[in-house]
Formats: C-alpha cells, sequence, structure tokens
C-alpha cells in the first residue's frame, strides 16, 4: 500500500520535471525503436550486475519487483564502492527488517520516473542554467549540475555523487551508476 502511495506522488512529480525537453519526455513515454534494441528484455532488476549491494537493498526493501515491472524507471545506482563509503554499521543497520521503511525511503531516492538519459539531465542543467532539480520516486529532490563533463548529483544534506561509465538502457528503464549513496533529509 505503500509502495502505491509513493508510486502515485512519483506520478504526479513526475509531471514536475518541466526541465527536460519534450523531446525527452516523449522518449520516456515511449522508447524509440533504436533504444528498445539496446534494451533488450532485460529489466533494471535483471541488469543490476555488479551492483550488488544495491540489489541486496532492492530485494529488502520490497522493490526488486517494482524493478522488474513495467517502468519506466531511472535508477541511480551506487557502486559497491560508495556503500563501503558509508559510516561504519550503517548499511547493516538499514538492512534489517525492523528498518524497512528507512531501507525504503534510502532505495526510492535513488529512482525517477520515467527515463531520463545523462544527455537529457545535461539538457536541463543548461536550461536551468547550472543547475536541474530531479525528483525522485520518495519525494526528494536531486540538485544536477556539471563539474566539468561530469555530472554530479547532490541531496539535501550536500552529498555529491558523479555519473560513472556510461548509461544503461533496460527494457522498463535506464540505469545510471553514481560513486555515492544518496540520502533523503
Amino acid at each position: 500500500m505503500k509502495l502505491t502511495v509513493l508510486m502515485a506522488g512519483a506520478a504526479m512529480t513526475a509531471l514536475a520535471l518541466t526541465a527536460c525537453s519534450e523531446a525527452s519526455n516523449k522518449q520516456a513515454a515511449a522508447p524509440t525503436e533504436k533504444a528498445k534494441e539496446a534494451a533488450g528484455s532485460q529489466t533494471i532488476a535483471a541488469g543490476l550486475g555488479d551492483a550488488k549491494k544495491f540489489a541486496d537493498a532492492a530485494k529488502a526493501s520490497g522493490l526488486e519487483a517494482t524493478l522488474a515491472g513495467p517502468g519506466p524507471y531511472t535508477v541511480l545506482v551506487p557502486t559497491d564502492a560508495a556503500f563501503d563509503k558509508m559510516p561504519a554499521g550503517a548499511l547493516d543497520t538499514l538492512m534489517k527488517p525492523e528498518a524497512r521503511s528507512d531501507l525504503t525511503a534510502v532505495m526510492t531516492y535513488h529512482i525517477l520516473p520515467g527515463t531520463i538519459l545523462a544527455d537529457d539531465i545535461g539538457k536541463a542543467i543548461d536550461a536551468g542554467k547550472g543547475k536541474a532539480q530531479l525528483p525522485t520516486m520518495g519525494g526528494g529532490t536531486l540538485t544536477a549540475t556539471r563539474d566539468g563533463d561530469a555530472i554530479v548529483l547532490a541531496d539535501k544534506a550536500g552529498t555529491k555523487a558523479r555519473l560513472v561509465g556510461g548509461e544503461e538502457q533496460r527494457s522498463n528503464g535506464v540505469i545510471h551508476r553514481i560513486d555515492a549513496v544518496m540520502m533523503p533529509s
């Protein structure tokens, strides 16, 4: 039930992402044939690959089925090294059954509604004169900026994460790898 409410709120939040171009919004709603071919039939959940800690957290939070569902979603996946930078014991505490709501809040902070490619984020940053606000499925907002050629995301607490590696298109959205774990306020 809580996930349904979050998803309904996220759908409303998706409408607020006006900084992205109209063309990219159309792509999010109906991926091109080229994007469908690149994505294949592998979902975000199946495509997490070596992001074992994120995959384990998705399962523990109950979001694994969502990430295997129709989407579309943009998922900011912290690398395992990013999870290792968290304070000692923080991830272990979040993974406990009694902390499931906190874990879900962290996980949904890493999910954006729709398919948002790195190029879309870059265009939104340019249109916003150096900044773009990206609403998350958890009801928060990330601020996107540039540092040279790199796209940097910041949470409300000031934690910054860079997009690392190329984006990975999947049948139900896109995965961006990031080098830090973002935390909801």
